[in-house]
């Protein structure tokens, strides 16, 4: 199969390719630069489509960059980085004389409401609350291609865990130090997937022909874990204590109240439609992906 993936070059789309072409997969990226199998956006959106067999989106700016203050400037960016790249790639599928297969899109669980106590699956009612909810329901939205013959998935990714980038590369200093802990209350429900999972999703979905629709990318186990056992058993995996919890007001004096608001709150999400699916995860456990990741 041919892939073509935006945002190829980031940490689940390094992850995604990886997987891909050890399963014999031809992949190309679109990215701010051309290269070996590397198209601009530039090139994209004025040449059209390579021949391809399926199209991959995971482009869009870190939010929880802590280097970057919340304000109009780094909004207009998160916002554009993914409902424009995924215009442009909706558009170029729409022109396209052969047409892909297979178009798949990952965004977040932000969509759903955070609720301590409120579970969500794929069927659930979100995207209209807050900016993040709103950012995920223009995002799919501008994936839509009504008539089109290639088949739609979209992935609401957790927070994403593994090496080399991610929450996790945030988090491994201070709890290596012993200096780690809950944020907030640390009851707030924690969803997450291991990258290896979130890559596997996608693939998936490019393999399987008959799937569509929203599938949630968190694992089994992600509605019973909080932030405060994620401390934990990060803690844990790296023989170390967690018994200094962040307070709110220092989270959301380095990342601002809007965006305080995905690390103190969160959402119980079920992969229901994914497990349905046939999709069988590497990693349901915490303690496991946590061993795996700092291995």
């Amino acid at each position: 199969m041919r892939v073509l993936v935006g945002g190829g070059t980031g940490f689940v789309g390094r992850a995604l390719t990886q997987l891909l072409r050890s399963r014999g997969h031809e992949v190309t990226h679109v990215s701010r630069q051309e290269g070996k199998d590397r198209i601009s956006w530039e090139e994209l959106s004025h040449s059209g489509l390579p021949l391809c067999d399926a199209v991959v989106n995971l482009a869009g700016e870190n939010v929880l960059n802590p280097f970057r203050r919340w304000g109009d400037a780094f909004c207009r960016e998160v916002i554009s980085s993914r409902v424009e790249t995924t215009r442009t790639l909706a558009k170029a599928i729409a022109d396209a004389e052969q047409p892909p297969r297979a178009w798949v899109l990952v965004t977040g669980v932000g969509y759903y409401r955070p609720s301590p106590t409120a579970e969500y699956t794929e069927d659930s009612p979100g995207g209209d609350f807050d900016f993040f909810s709103r950012l995920v329901s223009s995002w799919e939205a501008a994936a839509l291609i009504p008539g089109s013959p290639a088949r739609g998935v979209v992935v609401r990714s957790g927070v994403v865990l593994g090496r080399g980038g991610g929450a996790v590369s945030q988090m491994l200093w201070p709890f290596r130090l012993g200096l780690g802990g809950p944020l907030g209350s640390g009851l707030q429900p924690f969803p997450w997937i291991h990258i290896r999972d979130l890559a596997g999703i996608v693939c998936h979905a490019l393999e399987s022909e008959c799937l569509q629709g929203v599938l949630n990318g968190v694992s089994p186990s992600s509605p019973a874990t909080s932030n405060g056992t994620f401390a934990q058993e990060l803690a844990a995996a790296l023989g170390r204590p967690a018994l200094l919890p962040v307070p709110a007001w220092a989270v959301r004096a380095v990342f601002g109240a809007e965006r305080a608001v995905m690390l103190l709150e969160g959402q119980r999400v079920v992969p229901k439609h994914t497990l349905e699916s046939g999709y069988h995860f590497i990693f349901p456990d915490l303690s496991g992906a946590l061993k795996d990741i700092v291995a």
